[in-house]
């Protein structure tokens, strides 16, 4: 397995890039299994997540063409099969998307239960309840969902109130019922910048859907779904793991190609806790801290509050600011993973059940120290960069999933942190898709 190593306490100034969002890239891509012709993404982060669901597609018999690095041309004419297997779900639960727009397309789907990252157990119960609700007959079996269509093949409009909010059986419901005979009105639906660009990318495809970024959204099925072309959002949490970068480093960063918009909750308790954010122009931000930080407590709550994959973020910097600060985290009950591996470097953290308590400002120390999910490493590597010493991070894999080549630009930027490659065959935010599972 790949490692980091950083040697902290260098201020990071420059410029760094946004990514396109991984989180919509996903759903997009699953998407392009609604229709037999061509549906051409652009912006899509060089991330392991992304090659996960390209290898994916590729197995259910899909086309997918490159032409350039983040471009994806997808042609789902030819699906010969329709199943997603274990070992491809194991690792990255958005796999969990093809369900929707298989059952809807071919009125047949059986897709292995997810993983993906330790947080929690994320069940899907609301994707199946909603399916059904649809017409669909669902059962489990040995590990799998297996779901069909009921007779005639089209799945049925139908009313769908969701008992929490749940933005991939949002994502996954809202495909199924594109195709479906009638109209669907899903309520109590996630809001998240995520839904909204994928529900543009389906009515470029012809669907008609209302109401993507609200709580209520409405799609007409229709008969069939055509070809599209689409750019990918910024990746807001990228954009955010970045300005916490730039103020736990005390340096400064120009922060291009991002959608602040898509982060004004985080952008306002950034801002409470003194990091200096300046909108320079709509794609822009600048961000930067000159003075003490003060500790502001947080409630992780669905979007457009304060989003859960901000707040081991959020932790590594109350490390590093004036005071106490509550962390609650209200979305997944096993998010406090990393906690303890800050602990290792020196940080102040008691956890309270879905509370985290954190004294600072607190001197870090390098360490060796392990990532257990996505979020979790980029707090890691946020304290190594600020910690004395060398900080070791085992198990890189994991923010290679979401973040592309975080290593080389934290680098340009002043950081001094470099990948070890343990063996010629250990993961990276390079990696083929072949090796994109491991």
């Amino acid at each position: 397995m790949d490692k980091f190593r950083i040697r902290g306490g260098n201020p990071l100034k420059g410029s760094v890039s946004i990514s396109g969002a991984k989180n919509s890239a996903l759903p997009c891509m699953a998407a392009s299994l609604l229709t037999p012709e061509t549906v051409t993404l652009h912006n899509l982060p060089y991330a392991r997540d992304i090659i996960t669901q390209r290898r994916l597609l590729e197995d259910l018999g899909a086309t997918v063409l490159t032409p350039e690095l983040r471009t994806h041309k997808i042609n789902a004419s030819h699906i010969e099969i329709f199943e997603a297997p274990y070992e491809l779900v194991k690792t990255m639960r958005a796999s969990v998307l093809a369900l929707g727009p298989l059952l809807a397309r071919f009125g047949k789907a059986k897709v292995s239960l997810p993983g993906g990252c330790a947080i929690g157990t994320r069940p899907i119960d609301l994707h199946l309840k909603g399916f059904e609700q649809l017409g669909a007959e669902v059962r489990l079996e040995a590990g799998n969902v297996v779901a069909s269509a009921p007779a005639g093949g089209r799945l049925k409009g139908t009313e769908i109130r969701f008992e929490k909010v749940t933005v991939t059986g949002t994502e996954n419901l809202m495909m199924a019922a594109t195709l479906a005979r009638g109209t669907t009105v899903l309520h109590n639906a996630a809001c998240e910048p995520e839904i909204t660009d994928l529900c543009q990318l389906l009515n470029r495809m012809g669907a008609r859907v209302r109401g993507g970024g609200t709580p209520t959204i409405e799609i007409d099925g229709v008969e069939a779904l055509g070809g599209a072309e689409h750019t990918i959002i910024p990746d807001r949490i990228e954009t955010g793991t970045f300005i916490v970068a730039a103020a736990i480093t005390g340096g400064e960063l120009e922060i291009k190609d991002c959608r602040p918009e898509h982060l004004s909750s985080v952008i306002k308790k950034l801002t409470e806790v003194g990091v200096e954010i300046e909108e320079l122009n709509p794609s822009t931000l600048r961000a930067r801290s000159k003075r003490g930080l003060k500790s502001h407590d947080v409630t992780t709550e669905p979007y457009p509050q304060f989003p859960t994959d901000m707040q081991a973020q959020y932790m590594a910097l109350m490390t590093q600011s004036e005071g106490r600060s509550v962390i609650a985290e209200t979305v997944f009950e096993n998010r406090f993973m990393h906690a303890s591996e800050l602990q290792r470097m020196g940080a102040r953290i008691q956890l309270q059940g879905r509370l985290a308590i954190v004294d600072g400002p607190t001197p870090l120390t390098g360490a060796p120290i392990q990532a257990s999910d996505l979020r979790a490493s980029a707090s890691l590597v946020l304290a190594g960069l600020v910690a004395r010493g060398e900080t070791i991070i085992d198990r890189v894999y994991h923010i290679d999933r979401g973040y592309e080549k975080i290593e080389a630009k934290l680098r340009a930027v002043g950081a001094d942190i470099e990948r070890i490659r343990e063996s010629v065959t250990a993961p990276s935010s390079g990696a083929t898709h072949q090796d994109a599972a491991a």
